[in-house]
């Protein structure tokens, strides 16, 4: 039974994600190997974007972003990338270690709110609709 159309248009989609994320973070990461000066800069921003674009959309598939939702890939990202950010910023000079560390900085900080938001559910498993958690003011 051959598979159906759909099946293997979403087969060909993801293979593409993937390509297009692949070769981005190449454009990216390998532009200074290659070109210079101001095709150089294109490259690295244009690369950066179509990683950046390819794998949000990567993320949002179910089985990655199950894997991105448990809490030991959440510390890792936290640790890792709050280390990472420290390291930029005192070995690179000026501004590239100043953007390097806000940059990893901020995805630190991204996975510290989905370590927040994981203990928030934890701690508060179901909720009739309509009403809230905490203080009631008044009364």
């Amino acid at each position: 039974m051959s598979p159906s159309p759909a099946t293997v248009e979403s087969s060909v989609a993801d293979s593409l994600l993937r390509v297009f994320f692949a070769g981005g973070l190449a454009a990216a990461l390998g532009a200074g190997a290659v070109l210079d000066g101001t095709q150089q800069d294109v490259a690295t921003i244009a690369g950066s974007a179509i990683a950046l674009v390819t794998g949000t959309r990567l993320a949002r598939k179910p089985g990655i972003a199950a894997f991105l939702a448990r809490s030991a890939t959440l510390w890792f990202l936290f640790l890792f990338n709050g280390g990472a950010a420290v390291v930029l910023y005192f070995a690179l000079n000026g501004v590239k270690g100043v953007a390097a560390g806000a940059a990893m900085g901020l995805v630190a900080l991204g996975a510290a709110g989905g370590i927040l938001a994981h203990r928030r559910r934890a701690a508060h498993p179901r909720q009739p609709p309509g009403t809230t958690v905490g203080l009631t003011l008044g009364g």
